[in-house]
């Protein structure tokens, strides 16, 4: 066999979990940055869609060697729909059950995707804070407590979570880049990426500045910035922001923090599109928006590193559809 012919055979010969991680990294070329270089890791790429891919094979493998699942077990987590994707394609390639709990105000894409792959979906209100019964990281807590031969993933309080981005994200940045990376930005959820990459660049790169993009109404910014928060607005981007500090949460190395409207997001999403064509999710409008604000503020060229959390193919329906946009007051023309 020619050397071709059996590199096409090691391709052939991948699963579908092989093919999570080792993202592209690109240069945008678009958009005023200023003095310095912004970088999109094209997180969109994973089998699943999306960065949580990468959480998801982390946190069922480490419970596999851990002897918390085995084969026909029950995965039950809380979700914005992300998790759950990532959680499910693993799921169903381990021969593991999934029931995944899921607010209301998530992309119809999302539920449709995960229903079809045999995923139960139960629906909750997303306008409770946590404490409340309804609420869904305490309910799907409560379903696994009641639940036998059952596992709460937990990716907001599983080690695991940030482990899969210290292991395989920080890694491929810094190689992607020859280590020549200022500044990282990230969105807040579970606090995973953020965490994971703090914990590789204190060994590998401590100078590095990492930045919060968090969607108004979110908790995270004021915390980051004064040590303490309130009451938990709302917003309709979906995966980032939080009314809770997750407990795996690592700020240390956070050197800015930046707090971007649901209609800087989207505006935001809708120009990478028609400039660079990238389809890309709401929170990557929120991440692209405040890497931009950073950017414009430096007075020294940088490296700047920020993130295609998840394809647009999610949100056609949301803030791709002008209909969507005008109903939810965000575009008036």
């Amino acid at each position: 066999m020619s050397n071709a012919g059996q590199f096409i055979f090691l391709i052939m010969q991948k699963k579908v979990l092989d093919l999570i991680g080792n993202t592209p990294l690109v240069k945008l070329s678009g958009f005023d940055t200023g003095l310095c270089n912004l970088y999109l890791k094209l997180e969109d790429r994973n089998p699943g869609g999306s960065i949580k891919d990468r959480i998801a094979l982390s946190m069922i493998t480490a419970a596999e060697n851990q002897g918390l699942i085995k084969t026909g077990s029950l995965l039950v987590e809380a979700t914005a729909g992300n998790t759950g994707l990532g959680l499910a394609l693993v799921a169903m390639a381990r021969g593991h059950k999934l029931l995944l709990v899921i607010p209301d105000k998530m992309s119809r894409e999302k539920i449709i995707h995960l229903k079809a792959m045999g995923t139960k979906v139960i629906m909750t209100r997303s306008d409770v804070n946590k404490g409340h019964p309804e609420y869904y990281q305490d309910m799907a807590e409560r379903i696994a407590g009641e639940t036998k031969n059952s596992w709460y993933v937990n990716q907001f309080g599983n080690p695991a979570n940030p482990l899969a981005h210290e292991t395989t994200t920080g890694p491929e940045i810094f190689r992607q880049l020859d280590g020549k990376v200022d500044a990282i930005v990230c969105g807040i959820g579970s606090s995973g990426t953020i965490t994971g990459l703090t914990r590789y660049f204190l060994k590998m790169k401590p100078d590095i500045e990492m930045v919060i993009a968090d969607p108004a109404g979110s908790v995270i910014k004021d915390f980051v910035t004064t040590g303490s928060f309130g009451e938990a607005g709302s917003w309709k981007v979906e995966g980032i922001g939080e009314d809770f500090i997750p407990p795996i949460a690592d700020f240390s190395l956070v050197k800015a923090a930046y707090t971007i409207t649901d209609q800087e997001s989207f505006t935001m999403a809708r120009k990478l599109l028609k400039k660079e064509g990238i389809l890309a999710g709401s929170s990557t409008g929120t991440l692209l928006t405040a890497a931009i604000k950073y950017c414009l503020e430096q007075t020294m060229p940088k490296n700047v590193v920020t993130f295609v959390c998840d394809t647009g193919n999610k949100y056609l329906t949301r803030m791709y559809d002008d209909s969507w946009m005008i109903e939810n007051g965000f575009k008036t023309e």
